[in-house]
């Protein structure tokens, strides 16, 4: 995943990485921080352009494990290696695993207080508004294309009413979405200038 258009990556030391991955791990909450780190890797710093960041959030998406650490990982390593792979994942993890250790404190000395269940709901109200503006800002594009957006129903489809896990659901829709997206002679054509 060589950078196109992205800024030199070369002199970009551990612990800058691990700092600016600690900061998005601090501010972002529910499920904003696939946007936050679209903000600091694209727009602010420009370590990956869009289509790289895509590429990622993909890979991040179709492997175990959350798709933010997955991102940092990738990113970490894009950028320093193992080292820096490490220093991304604990510096993103670090803060959100000390929050929720508080949390769960208070909330295990006070779960029998009325409160607490309506603080959680309304936790979960803002958490699923951040995922579905996440969801809007990153597949703006996506959005105008009819092929996606069958692909996207169609996943929709299986995963919310038919119920079915994520390996079948992908082993439906990839090979469908390959098949759709395969190159032609007329998408080669286009893709020449």
């Amino acid at each position: 995943m060589a950078a196109k258009n992205s800024a030199d990556t070369s002199k970009i030391a551990l612990h800058q990485i691990f700092w600016q991955f600690l900061i998005v791990g601090a501010i972002s909450f529910g499920g904003g921080i696939v946007a936050y780190l679209k903000e600091l890797l694209v727009i602010r710093y420009r370590w990956v352009d869009s289509d790289e960041f895509i590429v990622m959030l993909s890979i991040s998406q179709t492997v175990p494990g959350l798709n933010s650490v997955n991102i940092a990982i990738l990113m970490g390593d894009r950028l320093r290696g193992a080292l820096g792979a490490w220093a991304a994942a604990i510096g993103l993890l670090l803060p959100g695993g000390l929050i929720v250790m508080a949390i769960g404190i208070l909330y295990g000395i006070n779960s029998d207080h009325p409160m607490a269940n309506h603080v959680l709901g309304g936790v979960a109200a803002a958490a699923a508004a951040l995922l579905a503006t996440v969801t809007w800002n990153l597949g703006e594009r996506t959005f105008k294309k009819r092929k996606s957006l069958a692909l996207l129903f169609l996943t929709f489809v299986l995963m919310s009413i038919v119920k079915w896990p994520l390996y079948l659901v992908l082993g439906v829709v990839l090979p469908l979405a390959l098949f759709i997206y395969r190159p032609t002679p007329a998408s080669k054509t286009e893709a020449q200038p």
